[in-house]
């Protein structure tokens, strides 16, 4: 179990940290459009889309990272006092009931979507505009399935804490 939930938790922060220089990547372009707009009057829609589709990956495929590192949302008004039994519970229940069925049917109903995309090269409507939406619109099944692996993860972190605890 351990080993598993390692291997998962090592792919997802991997990938996070790499997504993490994207978001320089989308700092430096968003400065260069701007440079280039308000100084040279010269404006480009293919790198604002550009930005927006970092913008989308860090977030996307940052999600699973947040959740490894417990940076996600979360109401800790009575988690934060628990001790890590309760809070093994919390995750554990969480994870199976909310997390597990929100992922999965996300990646389900995102499936059709991005084959129809796909199927069809879809391109930005946008003159000048990218002509990847459908790989922009891929990273909705790709967000899914990597929280849900992180979920697993999470699941198995929360038995084996409770069986640390329940050992002493």
């Amino acid at each position: 179990m351990h080993k598993l939930a390692s291997s998962i938790d090592h792919l997802n922060n991997w990938l996070g940290k790499g997504l993490g220089w994207l978001t320089i990547s989308m700092v430096l372009l968003t400065f260069f459009i701007v440079i280039m707009r308000y100084f040279f009057n010269w404006g480009s829609i293919a790198l604002q889309e550009l930005v927006m589709y970092l913008h989308a990956m860090v977030f996307m495929g940052g999600a699973a990272y947040a959740l490894q590192h417990d940076e996600h949302v979360r109401v800790d008004i009575f988690y934060r006092e628990m001790n890590e039994h309760r809070k093994a519970w919390v995750n554990l229940l969480g994870t199976l009931f909310l997390l597990l069925p929100v992922c999965t049917l996300m990646l389900w109903l995102s499936l059709e979507y991005v084959g129809r995309a796909w199927s069809i090269r879809e391109a930005s409507p946008e003159p000048g505009g990218l002509a990847f939406v459908y790989l922009l619109k891929t990273m909705i099944p790709l967000m899914a399935g990597l929280l849900l692996l992180q979920g697993i993860s999470q699941i198995l972190h929360s038995i084996i804490t409770l069986r640390m605890v329940k050992k002493l």
